[in-house]
């Protein structure tokens, strides 16, 4: 204000107006101390000085944000999210947004979520993080809203009824809002509500508390997949038709859910086609992805290895194979570039030394994508399109099978004893050694494990047989890893009889909606659930 051509630039004297004596006493405390003394009962009128706009003090306002960003709770969240809305303070607004979703059912049924504008409602319930049972609660919380001043929101319901999604609601549901005394006596928000069921909007997701994480195995007997989650008992089995799921090559789920695999097709070995998996109708169709031309085999010969792999960074999906050979090793890959839908060539990985017995996973952690075998690691950076390379594991073993999973900034490594593991540290670029199986019992392990995160904690799955009771079939056990202890906790899974595999170095994990697994069954030829 002071240093702008503003006219209080040139003014001897100047008013400020709205500004309490005891809150610029703190700002002239700060200016001649170096300390400023923030309290949630003071912040916002600090703020609201917007020091950094009439005093250019950048140091108060950030302070401020930051102050309010961290101190957000159930009794301010609206307050500060109405004040962060009206003065643009984006970490405050998105910090309260996410508190709101996280609680909503408690902060909706609260008084000062009916102080909320339309504009701010309207925002809060259009939002994928809604941690919601069911559909039916935005709908009441909107009707709290509305009848907090009947007279004066009434009109605005046909414009927030869009934001319900009502794909998400059963036949009774809707014929249930429908004759609700809000809109039979509102022609307008009738019309709404009928445009909206009629169009079915396919791009309304599930609310995120309808989902529930699912680690997916696949049938090596059948076309079916297992979607499963042991901490919640929950096992659910969906078989497809043969045309529906072709043979695949690769699979990954991606940061936004969407599930991808790669699979040979109609026209020879030479090009892969990409599927998706369709949660609202559960079956799998063409991800609308350009075709990819499959990499052609250097090394042939018994002593070779094949893989190959999809992994997703940043949003990017990249496909790539591994050729092991006797004495070295190369990678290539490619990644599909979405505006332009096609696949663009990446640098390529030669790895000399390698053993001819060694395999291999690839997999991404953070914003890179890790190459992993025994005796050798390197890393792709898509920012540079380079490889650098990394400590390996150097882990010893009479067999070369072994299973990885990224989580946060460590990367987990077994291989098929299971009688340790390990941890690497990107950021450090260390290994460290962690308590394997305990293994209770003479049992052995009959193929390779699987790793997977599922709701933040790491988790294993083991197929194993008792060598004490021969001729009996193998069971399944999956144990979740406490790291405080550093030890597993068997989770008594019930899995059905069946022979699973994971597609990968883990088992995919994806958020699933489980409705759709049990109502959209056209598609499939059987399905069970078990918890």
């Amino acid at each position: 204000m002071f240093t702008s051509d503003m006219a209080e630039s040139r003014q001897k004297t100047v008013v400020l107006q709205d500004l309490s004596a005891a809150i610029f006493g703190e700002i002239l405390r700060y200016i001649y101390s170096g300390n400023l003394n923030v309290s949630m009962d003071k912040v916002q009128p600090l703020y609201q000085l917007q020091a950094a706009s009439l005093l250019q003090l950048d140091y108060v306002r950030d302070t401020c944000s930051s102050y309010m960003a961290m101190n957000v709770e159930g009794s301010n969240c609206v307050n500060l999210y109405k004040f962060a809305d009206v003065f643009s303070v984006d970490i405050v607004r998105k910090t309260c947004l996410q508190f709101i979703c996280r609680n909503f059912v408690e902060i909706a049924s609260s008084e000062k979520f009916c102080s909320l504008s339309v504009s701010q409602l309207t925002e809060i319930i259009s939002h994928d993080d809604l941690d919601i049972k069911e559909e039916t609660t935005v709908w009441e919380a909107v009707v709290r809203w509305v009848q907090h001043n009947r007279e004066d929101r009434l009109q605005h319901l046909p414009s927030i009824l869009p934001h319900i999604r009502f794909n998400l609601l059963t036949s009774g549901n809707i014929a249930a809002i429908l004759e609700h005394p809000l809109v039979r006596e509102d022609p307008g928000s009738s019309k709404a509500i009928r445009n909206v069921v009629k169009k079915r909007n396919p791009n309304l997701k599930p609310r995120l508390g309808m989902t529930m994480e699912m680690a997916i195995l696949s049938n090596t007997e059948t076309d079916e997949l297992l979607f499963m989650n042991p901490q919640q008992g929950r096992y659910i089995s969906c078989s497809y038709k043969p045309e529906d799921i072709p043979e695949v090559t690769a699979l990954t789920a991606t940061n936004d859910n969407n599930i991808y695999i790669l699979v040979n097709e109609y026209d020879g070995l030479d090009q892969l086609y990409m599927f998706r998996y369709n949660h609202a109708e559960n079956f799998w169709g063409h991800g609308g992805i350009s075709k990819v031309s499959k990499f052609k085999r250097v090394h042939s010969g018994l002593l070779t290895h094949w893989n190959e792999f999809l992994v997703e960074v940043d949003h990017v999906l990249y496909y790539g194979a591994a050729d092991l050979g006797e004495g070295n090793t190369l990678v290539r890959m490619r990644k599909y570039n979405w505006q332009m839908d096609q696949w663009q060539g990446c640098s390529q990985l030669q790895i000399d030394g390698t053993e001819s017995s060694e395999l291999s996973v690839a997999l991404s952690c953070g914003a890179q994508i890790y190459f992993i075998m025994t005796s050798a690691m390197h890393r792709y950076d898509p920012s540079q399109d380079c490889w650098c390379e990394r400590t390996p594991p150097n882990m010893k073993s009479p067999y070369s099978h072994f299973t990885a999973v990224a989580m946060g900034t460590k990367i987990f490594y077994t291989y098929l004893e299971f009688t340790q593991m390990m941890v690497y540290d990107t950021d450090s670029d260390r290994w460290q050694k962690l308590q394997g199986w305990p293994n209770p019992g003479n049992r052995s392990i009959t193929h390779t494990p699987s790793l997977f995160v599922l709701e933040n904690q790491l988790h294993i799955l083991l197929e194993v047989y008792d060598r004490d009771t021969p001729g009996l079939s193998s069971d399944y056990l999956v144990y979740v890893y406490d790291r405080s202890a550093d030890a597993w906790r068997d989770l008594k899974a019930t899995l059905p009889k069946k022979e699973y595999i994971a597609h990968g170095p883990s088992c995919p994990v994806a958020r699933m909606y489980l409705p759709y697994l049990r109502g959209a069954q056209k598609h499939i030829t059987a399905y069970a659930c078990q918890h």
